[in-house]
């Protein structure tokens, strides 16, 4: 016995031509909650990013002088001058402090030149330093929401008995 089926194709393709209205509510529901919790996430991971980037460059600067301070001491220069000395780190001549590099406030001879900081990776000065004892340099980093409150500030020694001071702020990154 054979038996025509074609009217119910015919009903059931007439029946299942979309989605239901309740189908696409889910739907748009389920996007909308996974936008708002993966947006939060995401702007997150960027200012997390700047703040590893400020604390690598923190790294940097205390690995600089610790550098600098041990090539001044094998060098045999004397650390009580608070200035007037130098030494030459990879062709590049690096001003002292009592045998700290200077906070000067350029991209060469000072701590950031020791650290090969330079401005091409998103820093500027937000305190421009100097060349006596005791002086602080702050750089800024550029991308940050917020640039002096996203920074790091060199103070070099203000006498014999201390080191440079290397301080982050990341409030504002």
């Amino acid at each position: 016995m054979w038996i025509n089926h074609q009217p119910d194709i015919a009903m059931r393709s007439l029946r299942q031509r979309g989605f239901t209205l309740v189908e696409l509510i889910t739907v748009i529901l389920v996007l909308g909650v996974l936008a708002a919790v993966a947006l939060p996430r995401f702007t997150d991971l960027q200012a997390k990013a700047r703040v590893a980037k400020v604390q690598a460059m923190a790294g940097a600067l205390n690995a600089a002088q610790a550098l600098v301070k041990a090539t001044a001491m094998v060098t045999i220069k004397q650390c009580a001058a608070a200035s007037g000395q130098s030494v030459v780190l990879e062709g590049v001549s690096i001003d002292l402090n009592h045998c700290y590099p200077q906070a000067l406030g350029s991209f060469s001879g000072g701590v950031l030149a020791a650290a090969n900081i330079t401005a091409a990776e998103g820093w500027f000065l937000g305190t421009a330093g100097g060349a006596t004892a005791g002086s602080a340099l702050r750089i800024d980093l550029i991308e940050a929401q917020t640039p002096a409150n996203c920074a790091i500030t060199y103070t070099s020694p203000a006498s014999l008995s201390a080191a440079g001071v290397v301080a982050i702020d990341t409030s504002g990154c």
